[in-house]
């Protein structure tokens, strides 16, 4: 079999004074026609990815631009080709957009760019656009369980969820149901309005009692033949080891995945550790976020981000947040 063909492909994400953030249509007689996509182009021999954006930005939409921070880079896996999608920030020097080369364009707010069809190594990066950058997992309640423990953890739960924007796995699988149940709904009641949005670990009925997202176990994944019963609004999430267990997720519409392990940790000793060159190359076979676990912390965003990672996941890298 023919390996497929590698191409290196820069975008650009533009904004307008409104917020905006500009989308350009493939034309009808270009693959994958008609799908929206964020504007750039192949990067030529020679080039750098910068010079390669400024110089399709100009062909395409017409404007000059300064080419700023990354915002992810995506491998995605297509029959065809294995392609790599380098998105970066730009700021608008000059021009206005237009169709140079006849292509449809539009500006489109951020919340509203789920809405469109788009080939999908551009989803990732309307999740890295509009999504956590990290998702923290709580620590385990203490033995005995009793109301000091609880106390404790609803503590280090505060926060954990302090940080404007995270996601928050509610997790403590030694605990009781009872007492981990109470244990939530304390929470809730420190939160008050505070935005942050949580899941609970496994327990779709908690997750329901309380209105909340729910992260499934790879086990639950592959059990599971539909949508768990919990609120449409909320997320569902899962934890994923292999590229089965990716390819289920994405089947089952999951919101977004983690995986792991990426790197050597404490708790796993024995497993293998994908490394970021594993984690990349499942990463290319689906099209979900994807946020990287095991051994990692928050300032490994950047690392994470250039293999195609949604974020970073992990308990132990935020504990200095709670100890």
């Amino acid at each position: 079999m023919t390996a497929p063909r590698s191409i290196q492909v820069v975008a650009g994400v533009i904004t307008d004074p409104r917020g905006r953030i500009l989308l350009t249509r493939r034309k009808e007689d270009s693959e994958l026609a008609g799908l929206w996509e964020f504007p750039g182009g192949k990067i030529e021999p020679g080039e750098s990815p910068e010079q390669a954006l400024q110089r399709e930005l100009l062909e395409e939409v017409g404007l000059e631009v300064e080419v700023g921070t990354p915002v992810i880079r995506v491998p995605q896996l297509y029959p065809s080709k294995r392609l790599t999608l380098d998105v970066r920030h730009v700021t608008v020097r000059s021009g206005h957009a237009r169709g140079c080369e006849g292509q449809a364009l539009t500006w489109v707010a951020p919340e509203k760019l789920r809405q469109y069809s788009m080939p999908h190594a551009d989803l990732p990066v309307v999740a890295a656009l509009t999504q956590p950058a990290e998702y923290a997992i709580t620590p385990d309640i203490d033995a005995p369980f009793d109301e000091i423990a609880i106390e404790r953890w609803v503590v280090r739960a505060l926060a954990l969820c302090a940080v404007p924007g995270r996601r928050v796995q509610l997790r403590s699988p030694q605990a009781p149901r009872d007492r981990f149940a109470l244990a939530i709904e304390r929470l809730l009641e420190r939160l008050g309005s505070q935005q942050v949005q949580l899941l609970v670990n496994r327990d779709a009925e908690l997750a329901a009692q309380f209105g909340l997202g729910l992260h499934w176990c790879a086990v639950q994944l592959h059990q599971a033949t539909e949508r768990p019963s919990i609120s449409s609004q909320q997320p569902l999430a899962v934890s994923c080891h292999h590229l089965p267990d990716l390819e289920r997720a994405q089947s089952l519409q999951c919101d977004f995945a983690v995986l792991s392990p990426v790197l050597a940790t404490q708790t796993h000793p024995t497993a293998t550790p994908l490394g970021w060159d594993g984690f990349a190359g499942l990463r290319e076979h689906v099209s979900l976020p994807l946020y990287a676990l095991g051994g990692l912390q928050p300032d490994d965003l950047v690392t994470a981000r250039y293999h195609g990672a949604q974020g970073i996941a992990g308990i132990r890298g935020f504990a200095g947040e709670w100890d």
